[in-house]
């Protein structure tokens, strides 16, 4: 996955009623802040500062510029004095991108020895980003407020995480996912208005015959196929259990084939993230599995059985954790069964094959075992269980009038115990607050089986992901209770009515 070189603008609101001199003051500081901030190594794109904006033409010109720069992901805008509202409300409705309020000042602490109206004229955040603030809310229009001081390591990390939201954001209107046959039949949440998916995040999902991309399959070179094998037995353990060692290799060459057939298929036409049915597997001789996990691994989406809406929030969620440093992994995952047993409860998530190596803890062996389900020879696949720690499980589900992200807080947690017959890849978590609320909630808010699942991104990045994109999010967490819960989906239904 190539990594895109965005970056973000800083600029600085003012008015020219306190003179040059002020005006140069404004720029000192501003200028100073951005070199701060871009030596902290906490922002993961570059700042680039920007002149003061001091009237309606300039704040117009620059918010343009900045919609028809494509490196720029997104503007940080700070009152320092205070500008009037007014001067920004044409920039502002003509602004396309993500756009981050930061509340602060230049001056940590107030100087009482020294301070007069001089220094009260020039340092007016407090009132001047409150005016700044109204004109937002009187517009309706959506923007990220972090507020606190510029040199503090808390706070310089919110704005980071705002960049990686806000990449998403401008990153999203570039995906494309491709369908391989259609959705499981009689399946009703990996349905959806593909329409309305492309007027809402920008997303493009086109159908493909099976076979068309069967025929690239088939077309690799078996010399490429031969390189790829030697690869995988390089990095990966071999668990042959009793199998013929020639028989192994000629499965796990197959995977080999579908891994390069369908990424020259996927970058001919362009697309970031794939879908497969098993029950439309045309002339594949395996469904694709150790292919499929190493698609995910390099950053593309995957939703199995036709879901589209979860390939494209598995590549989106994968490029917000771009340029992160020791990332934990972000995947496809499905919830199968619960372990009830009290003060051991959770959930054992997996997929029949699918779920990315990103998110292994230790070894990745292959497996080649049977699968009823596709009715092929049988697939090789990469097995492993996954790290430990806190993550996030989200679900796009369309309601018909909208969607609707659901976002839960979850604690990864080793099994209590090994599982030697089960040959998939595993994770196993209890969903904030606890098992019962967690799962009641989900169910409640109409979340799918299928989860875009991660390490590495925060509910608060997912929500903002959202609020930007201006449909409803739900949160499950720590302070979740069914009570408050079932209110908020009934409000929700209020305000996100078309």
């Amino acid at each position: 996955m190539e990594q895109k070189q965005y970056k973000f603008w800083f600029c600085t609101g003012s008015q020219d009623l306190y003179g040059d001199e002020c005006l140069a003051h404004v720029a000192e500081h501003s200028r100073k802040m951005v070199e701060v901030l871009n030596a902290s190594g906490n922002l993961p794109y570059e700042l680039v500062w920007k002149p003061t904006l001091i009237t309606n033409e300039l704040i117009r010109k620059t918010f343009n510029e900045a919609n028809m720069d494509d490196t720029c992901a997104g503007v940080i805008t700070w009152m320092h004095t205070f500008s009037p509202a007014k001067s920004w409300i044409l920039g502002l409705q003509e602004f396309r991108k993500p756009l981050l309020h930061f509340h602060t000042q230049f001056n940590r602490e107030i100087p009482y020895d020294t301070i007069d109206m001089d220094f009260m004229n020039e340092n007016q955040a407090a009132h001047g980003d409150r005016e700044y603030g109204h004109i937002f809310t009187r517009l309706g229009m959506e923007r990220k407020v972090v507020m606190g001081y510029w040199e503090d390591e808390a706070v310089q990390k919110r704005i980071g995480s705002w960049m990686q939201t806000a990449v998403g954001v401008i990153e999203s209107s570039h995906v494309r996912v491709m369908r391989i046959a259609d959705n499981m039949r009689n399946v009703a949440v990996t349905e959806g208005d593909k329409v309305e998916a492309q007027i809402r995040f920008g997303w493009e999902v086109d159908t493909y015959p099976v076979n068309e991309i069967a025929e690239a399959v088939e077309e690799v070179p078996k010399g490429d196929i031969d390189t790829l094998v030697e690869e995988y037995y390089d990095k990966y353990d071999i668990l042959l259990e009793g199998r013929d060692e020639k028989e192994f290799r000629e499965h796990v060459a197959v995977q080999a084939g579908i891994e390069i057939g369908f990424e020259r298929f996927l970058q001919e036409k362009n697309y970031q993230a794939i879908v497969t049915h098993f029950g439309d597997l045309g002339s594949l001789k395996q469904l694709p599995g150790l292919a499929i996990q190493r698609l995910m691994e390099k950053g593309y989406g995957f939703g199995a059985e036709g879901d589209w809406k979860t390939a494209a929030m598995v590549r989106v969620m994968k490029i917000m954790t771009q340029g992160m440093t020791d990332p934990k992994g972000t995947s496809f995952m499905e919830d199968y069964t619960y372990n009830l047993v009290p003060g051991k409860e959770g959930i054992l998530e997996a997929h029949m094959l699918e779920v990315c190596p990103t998110i292994a803890d230790g070894s990745i062996a292959i497996k080649c075992q049977p699968l009823s389900m596709g009715d092929r020879e049988d697939p090789a696949r990469l097995v492993f269980t996954s790290k430990t720690g806190p993550a996030i499980a989200t679900s796009l589900i369309d309601l018909g009038d909208r969607f609707r992200l659901i976002i839960n807080d979850v604690n990864c947690k080793k099994t209590e115990k090994p599982m030697p017959k089960l040959p998939v890849a595993t994770a196993f978590w209890t969903p904030e607050p606890n098992l019962q609320t967690g799962a009641e909630a989900w169910i409640l808010a109409g979340g799918a089986h299928h989860t875009a699942f991660s390490y590495d991104l925060t509910a608060e990045q997912m929500g903002d992901w959202a609020a930007c994109m201006g449909i409803e999010a739900v949160y499950i967490d720590k302070d979740t209770t069914i009570r408050q819960f079932q209110n908020e989906l009934k409000w929700n239904a209020l305000v996100y009515r078309k």
